[in-house]
């Protein structure tokens, strides 16, 4: 049975596999239609600056993004979007573009899902202005069905205070809004463990791997595609929540066993459908139960 399409609105680089180059290559490899919307364009990741510069950024007027969004919404083929995800924008007009097209995309297909990956910071600091950061806040997550933050974009959005266990997370996740929220890079439960915490459908889980030194950039971008395929096309939250955490570990081993500066999914697309990982999963369900009833009791 074919699967749905789905746009991918995001950065786009030349060399490297970030942005709309990690995001489509894996929705294409486990068999989606992708469209692709580049907010910026840049030569390689602006990670590494140290080694060759900061590279020339294209970007779009605000007038002609906003008009292709427009003409995107307008066209005969926008029925066949099922999935929308969306990454890192350039600027505040494009936040307010995508977030018209959601909502008109939205309106043409009730059971379309939007996944917002927020990408406005880590490590403790936002690097986008604080505006581009609040537009997202507003605008955007209220709109989503999904979110895939890091712990420092759900303690900014939720105006939390930092946490350091996956625990206190899942209340701070609670918090959030989407009814789907997966945290990507949650501390685990064991020592040197790192992982994804996924809240959904009153149902909570940790799915977690051993913690490398050093990874490349881009497993955002590949977790939040994975997520969106997965639960687009019928697997419940906690296979999703296993599957997805099976193929990053898979990659991001890859990577580390090649001592890559890029992920290479050209030749590790196999971990994207068929991951053989084993994965320690924590069921927090009955911890969400707990928390919910001494709210309610409050």
């Amino acid at each position: 049975m074919p699967k749905p399409a789905i746009l991918v609105i995001s950065s786009h680089v030349v060399r490297g596999t970030v942005g709309t180059r990690a995001a489509a290559f894996a929705l294409e490899v486990l068999g989606h239609p992708v469209w692709t919307v580049p907010t910026v364009t840049l030569p390689w990741h602006p990670g590494h600056t140290g080694l060759a510069g900061a590279g020339q950024r294209i970007m779009a007027s605000d007038a002609e993004f906003a008009a292709m969004m427009q003409q995107l919404a307008d066209s005969p083929w926008i029925g066949e979007i099922e999935g929308i995800l969306s990454g890192y924008f350039g600027n505040v007009a494009q936040v307010e573009a995508v977030a018209k097209f959601v909502t008109r995309a939205k309106a043409n297909n009730p059971k379309l899902r939007y996944l917002l990956d927020p990408v406005i910071g880590d490590h403790g600091n936002l690097y986008v202005v604080p505006e581009q950061a609040q537009a997202v806040k507003e605008q955007l997550l209220p709109l989503a069905d999904m979110t895939s933050p890091n712990p420092f974009e759900m303690q900014w959005l939720t105006g939390s205070s930092k946490v350091e266990t996956a625990l206190e997370m899942l209340d701070q996740a609670k918090r959030l809004g989407p009814a789907n929220v997966a945290v990507t890079s949650a501390p685990g439960m064991k020592k040197n463990t790192i992982g994804i915490l996924m809240l959904s459908e009153g149902e909570a889980g940790l799915g977690e791997h051993r913690l490398f030194d050093k990874v490349p950039n881009g497993l955002g971008d590949l977790t939040s595609a994975l997520l969106l395929s997965h639960s687009l096309t019928g697997l419940d939250p906690m296979q999703t929540l296993r599957q997805t955490t099976a193929s990053v570990f898979e990659v991001m081993r890859d990577a580390a066993l090649r001592e890559a500066e890029e992920l290479s999914l050209e030749s590790a697309w196999g971990s994207l459908l068929h991951p053989k990982a084993r994965i320690d999963m924590t069921s927090l369900s009955r911890r969400l139960r707990r928390s919910s009833l001494r709210q309610q009791v409050v």
